[in-house]
């Protein structure tokens, strides 16, 4: 499993439990295994056409630095869409000290504003 697969199963495990408990216990290492795969593939296929064709003169640290950004727009994109999905559970939660509880809740306003 790649990396991307490990980060599924943590999120999963942590923030959307019971489509994680759905899972035959057989089937979660095939199936996670190939959301990675399919987050990998993504991801290097929109990396690809963010950063585009090397402009005329370029150099090296300006190329490095396209491609970088290039690969965390990506990975930002993809994984909010196969990976990092939204919790299933909307009821506050008060096992979170309050300065994540007020960080989760802005990050939880940022993606539904992406949503719209």
């Amino acid at each position: 499993m790649n990396k991307y697969a490990h980060m599924a199963i943590r999120h999963w495990q942590t923030f959307l439990p019971d489509r994680f408990q759905a899972i035959p216990e057989n089937e979660r290492e095939p199936f996670f295994a190939d959301l990675g795969e399919q987050a990998a593939v993504q991801i290097e296929e929109l990396q690809t056409w963010l950063a585009g064709p090397d402009p005329v003169g370029e150099g090296y640290l300006e190329k490095v630095g396209r491609l970088n950004a290039a690969r965390m727009q990506a990975e930002e994109k993809v994984l909010a869409e196969l990976v990092l999905l939204a919790p299933e559970d909307e009821e506050e939660d008060d096992s979170l000290p309050p300065e994540d509880r007020r960080w989760f809740d802005r990050w939880r306003e940022i993606m539904e504003e992406g949503d719209e």
